[in-house]
């Protein structure tokens, strides 16, 4: 049992798996302080340092009341459309960083097919006589 766990973390795909999760976690942390520590003050500059977050209605009276907390739904939704589009950009300075993509080499002309000289032989011989 030992030896196929050892057989499963040592193929490529779990391994590459692990470091594509370490890396996006670190990645997240990034794109966050990102956005939430540049970006946001910005747009809140702009916007007159508006904050959804608090928009709410109580459902019920007191307390213990529920929250329909639209406004956290909101402030989500704005950070979901920022943080995309910051990806979105990130990816596109990569991509171009990394150079044009090599577009494979189109197939040599083969000629004709044997069907096409096997029809062809036909009409000669046909022709012929």
């Amino acid at each position: 049992m030992i030896n196929e766990f050892k057989d499963f973390i040592a193929k490529g795909n779990v391994m590459d798996m692990a470091v594509g999760i370490i890396i996006g976690a670190a990645f997240t942390a990034i794109v966050k302080s990102l956005v939430g520590d540049l970006i946001n003050p910005i747009i809140s500059l702009f916007l007159g340092g508006v904050d959804f977050s608090g928009l709410g209605v109580r459902l019920g009276e007191g307390e213990d009341a529920a929250v329909f907390a639209y406004g956290n739904f909101i402030m989500a939704l704005i950070n979901f459309l920022i943080i995309a589009f910051v990806v979105f950009l990130l990816v596109k300075a990569v991509n171009k960083a990394k150079g044009p993509e090599e577009k494979p080499a189109p197939a040599p002309d083969r000629g004709p097919s044997e069907v096409d000289l096997l029809v062809e032989i036909r009409d000669a011989l046909k022709a012929r006589g």
